[in-house]
């Protein structure tokens, strides 16, 4: 006869919606990379808070250095763009 056994799990997501100011600003922090950012923090806070969620602040930092710079490059791209456009010598 089949078992049934109730499993249960809880997950959470958040959407965060950042201007483009806070995406540089995290793009620069991320950039020092996370074993850097975890040596000042350690030594200056201590390990206490951070210890527990050191894995999570890892993918964190890891998904903002794949995405956030390729979303600040298209905006200034685009920013160039449409200076490019509203130039003198494309009115022609």
């Amino acid at each position: 006869m089949a078992k049934i056994v109730q499993q249960s799990k809880v997950e959470v997501s958040a959407t965060f919606v950042l201007g483009e100011q806070e995406m540089r600003a995290l793009d620069a922090l991320a950039g020092y990379g996370t074993d850097a950012f975890l040596k000042v923090f350690y030594k200056e806070m201590g390990e206490h808070y951070m210890k527990p969620h050191e894995q999570g602040l890892r993918t964190l930092f890891e998904s903002i250095r794949d995405n956030i710079p390729y979303i600040l490059r298209r905006a200034d791209k685009a920013r160039a763009a449409f200076v490019k456009a509203g130039s003198p010598e494309d009115q022609s």
